[in-house]
């Protein structure tokens, strides 16, 4: 009786288009979810099996330097940044070299930290030295942090230990690795840079003012 009105073109593209854009967001976060898994809680990096992290307060112009030594008897330090599985990602000397000019800006980073990162580990004994490789008086408090990264993030040793001058060489930790158990962790000292003395320091000490204790250029 009644004719039906046709459907004006507009409406219909208008539909069409709303469930286009619809698929496509559907399909966009589908492929967002594929790429992007959720992480998992004390899950890392599995490049590096156990990390030492060394740090002094910012802004301090001391240089302070981490020796350590594996079961195999190697030892990594600033005139051997890589021994064994260790390798030293920096030897921080303070603040020297730690300001730069970029764009006519002086761009200073206050930061002293060393870490060293093992790529493998092997059972037997590790130990950490720390040494106050130059000073500007009074102790230095350093802190200094083991930790074992897989199968999950363990901390091994954390604590503070107080550097006393120029040439002060402290043992901070020493610990022994059985499979995947850590053994054994104490701070007997035993003295490092003593084994390194076949290889000839090639670190210069930068020369600092008398009177206020900054780097002289």
């Amino acid at each position: 009786m009644f004719e039906e009105e046709p459907e004006p073109e507009f409406e219909i593209f208008s539909a069409l288009l709303f469930n286009s854009l619809k698929a496509i967001t559907f399909m966009f976060f589908v492929s967002f979810a594929m790429i992007n898994p959720v992480a998992e809680s004390g899950k890392v990096d599995p490049k590096a099996e156990m990390m030492i992290t060394v740090t002094w307060p910012d802004g301090s112009p001391d240089d302070v330097d981490t020796y350590v030594a594996d079961p195999a008897g190697n030892v990594v330090w600033y005139n051997r940044r890589e021994a064994g599985l260790m390798h030293l990602d920096r030897d921080d000397r303070g603040m020297f070299r730690d300001v730069i000019e970029l764009n006519g800006k002086t761009i200073e980073n206050p930061l002293n930290q060393e870490i060293i990162s093992f790529r493998g580990l092997s059972d037997g004994e590790y130990t950490v030295n720390i040494v106050h490789y130059i000073a500007n008086g009074g102790n230095l408090p350093v802190q200094v942090k083991v930790e074992k990264l897989n199968p999950k993030v363990t901390l091994v040793f954390y604590d503070t230990i107080a550097l006393t001058g120029t040439g002060d060489e402290q043992t901070a930790v020493r610990f022994t690795l059985d499979g995947a158990e850590v053994k054994d962790v104490n701070n007997l000292p035993r003295d490092l840079v003593a084994l390194t003395r076949n290889d000839a320091p090639v670190k210069p000490a930068p020369s600092l003012d008398a009177a206020t204790g900054e780097e002289v250029k």
